[in-house]
């Protein structure tokens, strides 16, 4: 990271509980040289056994990384950059309107054959993401699951999170593959408009859909980040760290230009 981002980072990082006085012992590690880490394992797409001598020890690493995940601090770090990108572009912390989709990824062999499976649509053996995106294309929620979980299944454990999470969303944009039920489902169940922006019969070769262009972008996003380019972790929660990761690189960035 670059002084002016790591400005922005160190504003939005979770104060440890030793700090504010509710117990723990004193970490002894440099927090820039840990994020510095696993922003590189993540953009790289390198192993943790690979990590260069100018970072701290892999599994020192590692373990930085399963304390954030395992306790909530990554959704923490990551939730609070999202609102400050909001505020810098004039929006409410609080989106009303999300869009939703998923992507299915090859996974690699250390993928276990339980969290795994065949997206027949696709031809794709491995794992799927599914995401819920605000209007500016930025992360409200993701679940990580085999790539046979079709997108209706999935969507109402999503949908569930993401009104847990976000009190003042009623819309949401979706594709064809979302029918069906599920739009009474979310608005019964989670009181959300489940709107599907479908695509014109007429319509040849490829065509910019409104809304929904939205959450493509965000999956370009993400796969500038190497180690999503396929699945390669064995936990599906792992799978959703790293992705929570890549967005973070992501505002981070942003927000650091816009400082500078």
């Amino acid at each position: 990271m670059s002084d002016a981002e790591w400005g922005v980072v160190r504003d939005a990082m979770p104060v440890p509980p030793w700090l504010e006085g509710r117990g723990g012992r004193p970490q002894g590690f440099c927090h820039r040289e840990m994020l510095d880490a696993v922003r590189y394992l993540v953009a790289g797409g390198i192993a943790w056994r690979a990590m260069p001598a100018d970072f701290p020890a892999w599994d020192r690493v590692y373990a930085f990384f399963r304390r954030w995940r395992d306790t909530g601090l990554l959704a923490e770090f990551h939730d609070r950059l999202r609102d400050r990108v909001r505020q810098a572009a004039g929006r409410d912390t609080e989106p009303g309107a999300g869009v939703i989709d998923a992507q299915s990824v090859k996974g690699a062999a250390s993928v276990p054959a339980a969290s795994r499976g065949f997206d027949g649509g696709k031809k794709i053996n491995g794992r799927k993401r599914h995401i819920v995106v605000d209007t500016l294309g930025l992360l409200l929620t993701v679940m990580v699951t085999a790539a046979s979980v079709t997108d209706r299944d999935a969507a109402k454990i999503l949908l569930a999170r993401l009104r847990e999470r976000h009190w003042r969303i009623t819309l949401v944009w979706a594709d064809g593959g979302y029918t069906g039920r599920l739009v009474d489902i979310a608005r019964d169940l989670f009181a959300l408009t489940l709107q599907v922006v479908r695509r014109s019969d007429r319509a040849a070769g490829f065509v910019v859909l409104p809304k929904r262009w939205l959450v493509e972008r965000t999956f370009a996003w993400l796969m500038h980040s190497r180690r999503l380019a396929r699945d390669y972790e064995r936990r599906t929660d792992t799978a959703e760290a790293m992705i929570h990761w890549s967005m973070t690189m992501v505002m981070s960035r942003r927000l650091a230009r816009r400082a500078g």
